[in-house]
């Protein structure tokens, strides 16, 4: 009688593995000819694959939907909605970055690092190097002429600054990176494309555009942001000890003469330009450059069908006739909902007066924006500098 072979010696064991499809836990893979078992049996299994009451047993947290999707593919405008109650990190919000970058992606290069009409395929932009602010990519305008031959500037003055240096200056990129700018005609000088290398320019006298942002090179001119709290008023000094703007500017920025930009009344909360260039200051808020604000609004719901048509189409208010440039409805929860409306009008609580006439008082007021500035997810309560390239789209908006 020929004895049987002991156990785990592999003899008489079918090709493809050691274990069959049922064996226990660790396993690897199936036989051959065996099915895995169906990912549906056993009853539902949550987002870490394990039934309910393993997740804990084996290190997994239970995520909700909502939580689980990534930060990038959230709505812009209810992260800065919820950002604003105060709750938020600031900078810590959103998934950390891992791994190395896509391939085909040049690290750094944002999501304009791409080379842009007229530009080589180096794809250097301008402020690449900026610390702060947001990237808002170049400006793009459709007059721009770029001419075949190079020429000089009319503004050209012999004893000026060689125009590379006070772009390098500026914090727009290298010298040797401004050289090709220059060269690829991507810089203005006065309104005129200038392609030479030899121009040299007075940087007081000349405004200097490149990729159609304007370079700010008064180094005394400021440009923030604040994220205004509730209950705060926008004035830098309160007769009546009510917290202000100037509570919240640092010790260093107290003696600086700042302006802020329009008001937002006690209740409403969210973006709030600071500035001393009184220039910026009077276009932003002339009513004829038309500089548009985004707000997100709270209101009760259900909402009627057609009040955003409505408000598209216009309300007669005791002031005039009044309209939103954009009506969306962005978030819903029982008894709420989040409309996101951008308007440019600057009246005093347009916003307010308009959700009232259509029978949908305010709960709560953000604005997340104003022309090319967003609030992003800043921290409320807290002041950032605005980047270079921020001031220039900003500077562009009202033709600067």
């Amino acid at each position: 009688m020929t004895p049987a072979p002991r156990s785990g010696s592999g003899r008489n064991t079918p090709r493809g593995g050691g274990r069959s499809a049922g064996g226990p836990a660790g396993g690897k893979g199936v036989g051959r000819g065996s099915k895995p078992s169906s990912p549906r049996t056993g009853g539902p299994r949550s987002a870490s694959g394990l039934k309910p009451g393993e997740d804990r047993a084996n290190g997994y947290r239970s995520v909700s939907p909502e939580a689980a999707r990534p930060e990038k593919f959230k709505s812009d405008a209810v992260k800065a909605f919820g950002n604003s109650t105060g709750k938020s990190g600031g900078a810590r919000t959103g998934a950390p970055k891992t791994g190395a970058p896509k391939s085909g992606t040049k690290s750094g290069a944002g999501k304009f690092g791409g080379p842009q009409a007229g530009q080589r395929k180096s794809g250097d932009r301008a402020f690449r190097g900026e610390r702060f602010g947001q990237n808002l990519g170049p400006v793009r305008r459709s007059t721009t002429r770029r001419p075949a031959a190079p020429v000089i500037s009319e503004q050209h003055n012999p004893e000026g600054v060689r125009l590379q240096k006070v772009m390098a200056s500026a914090g727009v990129a290298s010298r040797r990176v401004c050289e090709e700018m220059i060269a690829e005609g991507r810089v203005e000088v006065d309104g005129q494309v200038v392609t030479e290398l030899g121009v040299r320019v007075d940087p007081e006298t000349v405004a200097i555009h490149v990729d159609g942002m304007r370079l700010q090179l008064d180094e005394t001119q400021k440009y923030y942001v604040f994220n205004k709290p509730r209950g705060v008023i926008s004035t830098m000094e309160d007769p009546e000890g009510r917290p202000c703007i100037s509570d919240f500017l640092k010790s260093t920025s107290k003696n600086e003469r700042l302006f802020h930009v329009g008001r937002l009344d006690n209740e409403t909360e969210g973006l709030l330009l600071l500035t001393n260039d009184g220039e910026l200051t009077n276009r932003l808020t002339h009513p004829s450059y038309e500089v548009p604000k985004t707000y997100l609004v709270q209101v009760r719901g259900p909402m009627n069908h057609g009040v955003g048509a409505q408000m598209r189409e216009g309300i007669e208010l005791e002031d005039g006739f009044q309209k939103v440039d954009s009506f969306k409805l962005v978030d819903s929860t029982p008894g709420h909902l989040l409309v996101e409306v951008v308007l440019h009008s600057g009246r005093n609580r347009i916003v307010r007066r308009l959700f009232d006439a259509v029978g949908h008082p305010v709960e709560r007021l953000v604005r997340t924006k104003i022309g090319p500035i967003s609030l992003g997810d800043q921290r409320q309560g807290s002041i950032r500098v605005l980047g270079r390239g921020e001031v220039g789209h900003l500077l562009a908006s009202v033709g600067l």
